[in-house]
């Protein structure tokens, strides 16, 4: 059992956040849920935060020292999803894009950094996505705005080391969650592209309705909290972890031209 462990999660209000969530607490972790919305059944210590807004994380993290006195872990699993192409996507849900899914996950982990590193010790784990490997085709803001994440975790691990702070970054695939139906989605220049785009996000719907639980997610990021040492890189299910090892394998182009025929 963990007990007297802190942990800090962006967006545990549903999906892997919340199910993570559940899970530490089983193994006696203090679960704080940083979030614009509680859950439904609201059983970690719920603290207002939108992921984009620096204050508003700020406030929320130093409510967190102050009642705990520590932090030990922070997963950063907000985030949300723009579709559509390249071209018609509206420039405030691009920014947004990359407000929620890059900046927020730098917000969180810039505001736990100093309490960290005065405890000499601290682990930090981002949800990314495998989409951060294979760009999925009016999906491009999301895909890069994980792949950035992939980035910025890769840099982050090295800086933190000597303070004792591990980072990781976590790559689902296809996951069953209400992130799904939450996704902004405009299929604008539909008709330039000859129906492609309605028919690629209705392929990638289809693909994470009948993929797997949070719950699948949430156990590694609860063993990775857990494990003594840990990588930067991880990817979740056994498809998706071969997938990635192909993608090295593959020249380049190999790989986009895969997913490029899987979305056509």
């Amino acid at each position: 059992m963990s007990k007297n462990k802190v942990a800090v999660i962006t967006g545990a209000g549903s999906g892997i956040g919340l199910a993570t969530a559940e899970m530490l607490r089983d193994k006696g972790y203090t679960v704080y849920n940083l979030s614009r919305h509680p859950a439904a059944e609201e059983k970690s210590k719920f603290i207002f935060a939108d992921v984009s807004d620096s204050e508003t994380i700020g406030t929320a993290v130093e409510q967190v020292i102050s009642e705990s006195g520590r932090i030990d872990l922070l997963v950063t699993s907000a985030g949300m999803g723009v579709s559509g192409a390249v071209e018609f996507i509206e420039e405030n849900d691009m920014k947004r894009q990359f407000e929620v899914n890059l900046f927020g996950t730098i917000n969180t982990v810039k505001a736990v950094l100093p309490q960290m590193r005065k405890q000499k010790s601290g682990r930090i784990i981002c949800i990314s996505s495998v989409a951060a490997v294979y760009s999925i085709p009016f999906q491009a803001y999301y895909s890069a705005s994980k792949s950035a994440i992939n980035a910025f975790v890769d840099a982050l691990s090295n800086e933190v080391k000597p303070f004792g702070i591990d980072v990781s970054s976590v790559m689902p695939g296809d996951i069953s969650t209400g992130f799904t139906a939450a996704r902004s989605k405009t299929n604008a220049g539909d008709d330039v592209y000859s129906g492609v785009i309605g028919n690629a996000v209705s392929a990638m719907e289809r693909d994470e309705k009948n993929g797997m639980t949070p719950e699948s997610v949430a156990r590694l990021v609860v063993k990775l909290a857990e494990k003594k040492k840990i990588a930067p890189l991880y990817t979740v299910g056994v498809k998706y972890k071969a997938l990635v090892f192909i993608s090295r394998l593959f020249p380049h182009k190999t790989a986009v031209s895969i997913v490029g025929k899987m979305y056509k």
